[in-house]
């Protein structure tokens, strides 16, 4: 199953397809009781795709079959012991996806000419993402990190490991021998290639960076490094042969210190924009906004969602399985204003109480 969102990817997915491109949404639970009919749900809105697959007359048999296929082999790869909030499938002729989301989706089957990815694109947003490089002198790690989580990303070039005969840094750390170490020209150069490597994977997929090593590892890479150079560094040894527990550990301080500074500063903005008359609330202004391209600072709470359907001059509130009921346009509205160049910001709950959960600062 699929986790990282990289601009390249998301590019892709939005590509025009044959038709159909289906996406299949449903949320999931990680535990107990909750959990226990996310096989049965998944199965019943798979099972509704198939059923509007055969029951549309734009697609042919052949067409048919194979989006069919593509949807059994997604649910095949699907690992309900590892999913998180929101699971999301996609299937079209010759291809399919899996996506765990670490944030709630609505329960629905969408037959486009392209993927439907606002949900992918707010739970980015919501997550923060950011890279860990866990370095040592014979193992550099690269991290997967999100909003309760970090996992080795083992599909982006990493890790480098590097032996030599008579090499043995678990050795030199445990006598002391470790800036004698750093200053070998051979790891110097390794840690060089790591520093290139990351720097690349910055160019594709921008996030914050984090670097954790022994003091002597840092103060190498201020010496050599560019985008290392530049990170936050985290003393911390050993976590190039590490567990992700033990990583998310070492970085969830700083974390959390990131999100208290970055709350300030919204709340600051929101009333800097009461003074000067571009604030904005609640979802019916912000989606006219956002479709206007006016917003340029858009705040959500974590755990904000409302249904709606649209009236013809608003957004009014309405029931989940009500027809025309938008289950997810807190979504839509995240992924409008990022395409439209705004920031968007998720807060912890209760942040924007008086301002009915969603809040936003408008360009003019």
């Amino acid at each position: 199953m699929e986790h990282a969102l990289s601009p390249a990817t998301l590019s892709e997915l939005r590509r025009p397809r044959p038709y159909p491109a289906v996406s299949v949404l449903t949320p999931t639970h990680r535990r107990e009781p909750e959990n226990t009919q996310d096989r049965v749900r998944l199965r019943n809105v798979v099972a509704e795709a198939k059923k509007q697959l055969d029951a549309d007359p734009a697609v042919t048999r052949e067409r048919r079959a194979d989006v069919a296929d593509q949807l059994d082999r997604a649910l095949a790869e699907v690992d309900l012991a590892h999913t998180e909030d929101g699971l999301v499938i996609y299937a079209a002729p010759g291809e399919h996806q899996v996506w765990s989301l670490a944030r709630a989706v609505p329960e629905r089957v969408v037959f486009s000419d392209t993927f439907l990815t606002r949900n992918l694109v707010s739970a980015q947003a919501a997550e923060r993402p950011f890279w860990v490089l866990s370095v040592s002198a014979d193992r550099v790690t690269l991290w997967n990190g999100g909003a309760d989580r970090v996992a080795e990303a083992a599909d982006s070039g990493f890790p480098l490991t590097r032996s030599r005969e008579n090499f043995d840094a678990e050795r030199q750390e445990r006598i002391g021998d470790l800036p004698s170490t750093f200053r070998d020209e051979g790891t110097r150069h390794f840690l060089r290639d790591a520093d290139t490597a990351v720097g690349r994977l910055l160019r594709e997929d921008p996030r914050p960076l984090y670097v954790t090593g022994e003091q002597a590892a840092l103060s190498a890479l201020d010496e050599l490094g560019t985008v290392t150079r530049d990170a936050v560094h985290i003393a911390h040894g050993g976590l190039s042969h590490g567990t992700p527990d033990a990583v998310w550990q070492a970085v969830r301080p700083l974390l959390d210190a990131e999100v208290r500074r970055d709350t300030a500063a919204v709340a600051r903005e929101l009333d800097s924009a009461r003074g000067h008359k571009t604030f904005a609330a609640g979802v019916d202004e912000l989606w006219q906004s956002s479709r206007d391209g006016r917003v340029r600072l858009l705040a959500v709470e974590e755990n904000y969602r409302v249904t709606v359907r649209d009236d013809g001059d608003h957004l009014v509130p309405a029931v989940s399985g009500d027809l025309d009921a938008r289950d997810d346009i807190v979504d839509e509205i995240v992924e409008q204003c990022l395409e439209t160049g705004a920031e968007v910001r998720f807060v912890p709950d209760g942040t924007l109480r008086d301002a009915d959960g969603i809040a936003g600062v408008l360009r003019y």
